[in-house]
């Protein structure tokens, strides 16, 4: 019987930082060159940021941008699978599903370094606030938390706003994750730049790297930069160790691909000498499942 392959205790991660013209076409064949720019730079599995065949498309709430949307495979995850299969990269591609008529989702594609499609995460926490009006196009997932077999390690995947919710990391880290992704768009409201920049950023930031340190995984996350409609979007790309530090981070408007080792045997380092899993009580967590606790709910 032949054994299963092992997978290498270091791999090179790379979260592409780029940004997003109007036009499809373009900003797809810039992710395909930075898939293949990052391979050259060492890369084993590569993170594309959320959303990046167009501009963001929910600050404002448009009937005319379903048209972007494609279903999976469809000419942009086709795209990004070649090229996986090209380079020998696992990629993790964001994409603007279309699964039917009247039902789309905000859709992560984890591909293998040969192409083959491991399978998809559908965006599960959905926001609805000023000129993130994700609510009105993409309707929450159904697949629930997961995570994917690679060549280079497990991935999980969670998108954007998905990385506030401490539910999310755990239950994907529950099923093996190794590496955590998040994909993201989220930038500054120029208005509101000034007074509560550093703030948000750093929020951002935190609660990301409290999920490895929770989790005893490392933690990915591109981000888009630029100038769109009435929002920038801050980079900052970054990724952290199941410590919580800081491997290396993106600045706040270049485009960018960070290359960063990542040790996965220090998982396992990180969760023997902060055994959070351990010491989870299973037992005592069924309020979690209640969307509030009221008084004499238990």
């Amino acid at each position: 019987m032949t054994m299963p392959a092992k997978t290498p205790d270091k791999v090179n991660v790379a979260v592409v930082q780029m940004t997003c013209s109007t036009v499809k076409e373009e900003n797809v064949a810039k992710a395909v060159a930075r898939i293949e720019e990052a391979a050259k730079l060492g890369a084993n599995v590569v993170c594309l940021q959320e959303l990046f065949a167009g501009q963001y498309p929910c600050q404002e709430e448009d009937h005319l941008k379903f048209q972007e949307a494609e279903p999976i495979p469809g000419p942009t995850s086709e795209a990004i699978q070649a090229a996986a299969a090209k380079w020998g990269v696992v990629v993790v591609a964001s994409l603007f599903e279309k699964r039917a008529e009247g039902l789309y989702h905000n859709t992560a594609a984890v591909y293998d370094a040969d192409g083959t499609q491991l399978g998809i995460y559908r965006k599960m926490h959905i926001p609805d606030d000023p000129h993130y009006y994700e609510k009105f196009y993409f309707t929450p997932g159904d697949l629930g938390f997961r995570s994917f077999q690679t060549k280079f390690g497990r991935v999980g995947v969670c998108i954007c706003w998905d990385q506030w919710f401490p539910e999310a990391a755990r239950l994907t880290a529950l099923t093996g994750a190794q590496m955590l992704f998040y994909p993201t768009a989220i930038g500054w409201l120029v208005d509101e730049k000034d007074e509560y920049g550093p703030a948000q950023v750093s929020a951002w930031e935190t609660m990301m790297r409290s999920h490895a340190i929770a989790n005893g995984v490392f933690v990915c996350a591109p981000n888009r930069v630029g100038l769109e409609g009435t929002i920038e979007f801050w980079g900052h790309s970054f990724v952290s160790d199941p410590n919580g530090n800081l491997l290396k981070v993106g600045s706040h408007d270049q485009e960018e691909i960070l290359v960063v080792e990542c040790n996965l045997a220090q998982i396992d380092f990180a969760r023997t000498h902060w055994p959070f899993l351990r010491d989870r009580r299973i037992d005592a967590y069924a309020g979690l499942t209640k969307r509030y606790l009221d008084e004499g709910a238990l």
